[in-house]
C-alpha cells in the first residue's frame, strides 16, 4: 500500500500572525477568545497545522487500512462561515457527557468530527470550555503519549 501524504502539518507560521491576517474582524476576536480556552485545557501553546489550523499539541495515528500520520491532539479553525471545532467522533462510555454537553451548547451545527458555531455569542463558554475538556481526555485515553 503505498503511503498517503498528509497536507496537513505543523508549520511554522505563528498563531498570532495568522490571527492577525484574519479578514473577518469578529474571527480576529473570538479567535483569541477560544485559544485561551484550548490553552487552559490543554497547558499547551498551539501552532499552525496547514493553511487554517490552530493545534495543541500532536498524536500519531494508524488506521486500519494502514494509512497512518500525526495530526495535533486538538484544535479549531476561525473560518469564515463557522469557526470550526476538532472533536471525536465517538466518546466511547463518555457518549452520554458528550451529549449532555452538546444539548446545553447553544447555537451549533455539528459533523462526523466537527462542531460549528456561527459566533461565540450563540454559545455557552463554559460549556464549550468543558465540551474541548472531554474531548481532550478522550483523545489522550485513546492516544496516549
Amino acid at each position: 500500500m503505498s503511503k498517503v501524504e498528509i497536507k496537513t502539518k505543523a508549520t511554522e507560521v505563528t498563531v498570532e500572525d495568522f490571527i492577525a491576517a484574519l479578514p473577518d474582524a469578529r474571527r480576529r476576536e473570538e479567535a483569541p477568545v477560544i485559544d485561551a480556552i484550548y490553552r487552559r485545557v490543554t497547558g499547551l501553546d498551539p501552532k499552525m497545522w496547514g493553511p487554517s489550523i490552530i493545534g495543541y499539541g500532536s498524536y500519531d495515528y494508524k488506521y486500519d487500512s494502514g494509512h497512518s500520520g500525526t495530526m495535533c491532539r486538538a484544535g479549531f479553525s476561525p473560518r469564515k462561515a463557522a469557526i470550526t471545532l476538532y472533536l471525536m467522533e465517538n466518546y466511547g462510555d463518555r457518549q452520554d457527557e458528550a451529549d449532555a454537553l452538546l444539548a446545553a451548547l447553544g447555537k451549533h451545527k455539528t459533523s462526523k468530527v466537527c462542531l460549528y458555531v456561527n459566533k461565540l455569542a450563540d454559545v455557552d463558554l463554559g460549556v464549550l470550555e468543558k465540551l474541548v475538556a472531554l474531548t481532550w481526555d478522550v483523545t489522550n485515553e485513546r492516544y496516549p503519549s
